[in-house]
């Protein structure tokens, strides 16, 4: 996998795939990058999963925060780093050791260890490196151009609304957070 360029039907692939989502690094400071991500992706109708040791028992959003990977009691399809680099090791190592192992491995912006994502492609884990799944969404589902942005993906398909009529999802369906 080139890890500079990935095709945007890859992406597509992980965000209609994944439901229950381990947010490494989840904050409970409301102007935190973290805390709006997960706030987003709750939206989206994904099960986000706060992990954080400082916070570890706490609720966050509405969700137990958990002190490490192993603590959480179900499933995990993503585990979504948002720590730094030099961080990022050590947390897909832990995410390795899970039964079952998560399918994708999601490192946020500017965080990249390409040893840690070598190691997660050789157990069968696809991997993200800096990037941001709130972005990402955005630009397949055509959100990303209401702030200016360029999605990079042509189409002349009408998006569809979530469920909550209020907002559009990935057109791919609704995401259910049930298993």
């Amino acid at each position: 996998m080139n890890h500079d360029n990935y095709p945007a039907d890859y992406i597509r692939g992980i965000l209609h795939s994944v439901k229950v989502i381990a947010m490494v690094g989840a904050s409970s400071n409301v102007v935190r990058p973290s805390y709006l991500v997960m706030q987003y992706l709750l939206s989206k109708g994904y099960d986000v999963i706060p992990v954080n040791p400082g916070l570890a028992g706490q609720e966050l959003q509405g969700k137990t925060v958990y002190g490490k990977l192993k603590d959480i009691p179900q499933a995990i399809d993503m585990v979504d780093i948002f720590r730094n680099s030099d961080a990022a090791g050590a947390i897909v190592d832990e995410a390795l050791t899970l039964t079952p192992l998560p399918s994708v491995i999601w490192m946020q912006l500017s965080v990249r260890d390409d040893a840690a994502a070598a190691r997660a492609e050789a157990a069968g884990v696809k991997v993200v490196m800096n990037r941001c799944p709130k972005m990402e969404y955005g630009k397949q589902s055509g959100e990303w151009a209401w702030v200016g942005g360029n999605s990079g993906i042509l189409s002349s398909r009408r998006q569809s609304m979530h469920e909550s009529g209020k907002m559009q999802s990935l057109g791919l369906g609704v995401i259910s957070s049930k298993r």
